[in-house]
């Protein structure tokens, strides 16, 4: 039996109730959304990211008609096409040039594919990802983030040769903090009241904050670096020139001020590489669009491919991911960790979302807020993690279980996009990453079509 959501898409809380919520959600997506240009560098910068991410959503929103509960945050899937479009320019500028003109590939790719579906349906859709499809998609996007959510809650600590994690004092202390996150996540989710139940993360990160700062406290008292979890550099650098209003109020640096420096380097063979490192990922990303959709319409029990529509979603998710790249570099995409705040909390308001996007913007000018965030330990948000991908894959789960298995097609169509995407199947070829995910995905839906091609034939 389906739960209630506690709150629907339309439905708005009070004020003071949706700015609790909307801070949830941007705990929640906070860690990944800042990670992609700390991965990529040169120079990106992590408030501009956060701006963009929020603009994004924002875009979105406008799009899909304020129907789909989903933030937007900078997507993993074209890391390397945005490292690739700083390694082919000629200056720093030029790679910023790269990263605009990847993000408006990008959202063409989306563009095309959304006209297509305003003209001829979903249909096809349907009939190319069943739910045979599609489910073990889901729970492979969960699953395969397993692994950083379990490298966060052990804050990358040293690994022997089998790859076990060395138990030494500084891990002990990491993981101690994150399963008290994990604990107070699940117990608050599960067993507390109705107003505790929609606001499980903020009281997890919070005491998984208090017990690292416990033993920071501790370690900096005593003298025991293995003792320190919370990086207190964040701040100490904001004063170091002294209390001004520039130190809690600053402007992030804007991708698109870089790439105007760009401008007098750009040439033709720059746009070709861009346009190679960036156009097939987005037919990849587009198979994650429609995953993600899937599985946030399973749980808010609305089908979004339906209404507000495929054509609209993938419009709202492509020129918002336009629009948060340039601002913050970053082409954007519907996060998991969103779907899974939604999930855990079932607070599918839009309202709540919205609000979110409107934070993000604003707290990026806010630098004392960004270095809180920034300070909050890699096995605090390991704990948080661990429950938000593990809803994803679950999630997925559920499909499956609507699936019948019994059916030889079905079976090994399942089968084969779960072993090929948790066995890491992800290919290069040349400067194009296709993930694992992506490959899994394509593989499944290719031996779901032959397997049924050759059952037609046998049932004729």
């Amino acid at each position: 039996m389906e739960k209630k959501l506690v709150y629907d898409i339309h439905d708005k809380p009070k004020f003071n109730q949706l700015l609790v919520f909307a801070f949830q959600q941007l705990l929640a997506i906070m860690a990944a959304t800042i990670a992609v240009p700390t991965i990529v560098g040169n120079g990106m910068s992590i408030s501009a990211a956060l701006f963009g991410a929020g603009v994004g959503t924002i875009v979105y929103q406008l799009f899909t008609k304020f129907r789909s509960p989903v933030f937007l945050g900078s997507s993993f899937a074209f890391i390397g096409s945005m490292c690739a479009a700083f390694a082919g320019a000629s200056s720093m500028a030029l790679g910023y040039i790269g990263l605009l003109l990847g993000a408006a590939f990008a959202a063409l790719v989306y563009t095309i594919i959304a006209i297509v579906v305003k003209f001829v349906g979903v249909g096809w859709i349907n009939k190319l990802m069943p739910t045979a499809v599609i489910g073990p998609t889901v729970a492979l996007i969960g699953l395969s983030l397993a692994g950083a959510a379990v490298k966060d809650v052990f804050s990358y600590g040293p690994q022997d040769s089998n790859g076990s994690f060395i138990m030494t004092a500084n891990i002990w202390v990491s993981l101690v903090c994150a399963l008290v996150t994990l604990f107070v996540v699940v117990i608050c989710a599960t067993y507390g009241s109705k107003k505790v139940k929609l606001v499980p993360f903020i009281i997890g990160v919070l005491a998984g904050y208090a017990v690292a700062m416990v033993f920071t406290v501790i370690g900096y008292t005593a003298g025991i670096d293995a003792l320190k979890v919370i990086d207190f550099s964040h701040f100490t650098n904001l004063v170091a020139d002294g209390v001004t209003l520039e130190t809690f109020f600053s402007v992030p640096e804007f991708s698109f001020t870089q790439a105007i420096k760009g401008v007098a380097d750009f040439d033709a063979n720059y746009l070709l590489t861009v346009a190679v490192a960036y156009v097939p990922v987005a037919f990849v990303v587009f198979a994650e669009h429609i995953a993600d959709h899937k599985n946030l319409s399973s749980i808010i029990n609305k089908d979004l491919l339906e209404d507000p529509g495929l054509h609209r979603t993938l419009l709202g998710d492509g020129i918002g991911s336009f629009a948060g790249a340039v601002f913050g570099g970053c082409p954007n995409t519907t996060y998991g960790e969103s779907v899974g705040c939604v999930a855990i909390t079932r607070n599918a308001s839009v309202a709540t979302i919205t609000t979110t996007a409107i934070m993000a913007v604003l707290i990026s000018f806010i630098s004392p807020f960004i270095a809180f965030l920034d300070s909050i330990p890699g096995c605090v948000m390991g704990g948080v993690c661990i429950t938000l991908y593990g809803f994803i894959a679950v999630s997925g789960l559920k499909m499956i279980q609507k699936t019948d298995l019994e059916d030889s097609a079905n079976l090994f169509t399942t089968s084969v996009i779960l072993i090929c995407g948790i066995g890491g199947m992800a290919l290069a070829i040349g400067k194009v990453t296709i993930t694992n995910i992506a490959c899994a995905l394509i593989l499944g839906i290719v031996t779901n079509i032959v397997l049924n091609k050759f059952k037609k034939k046998e049932e004729k």
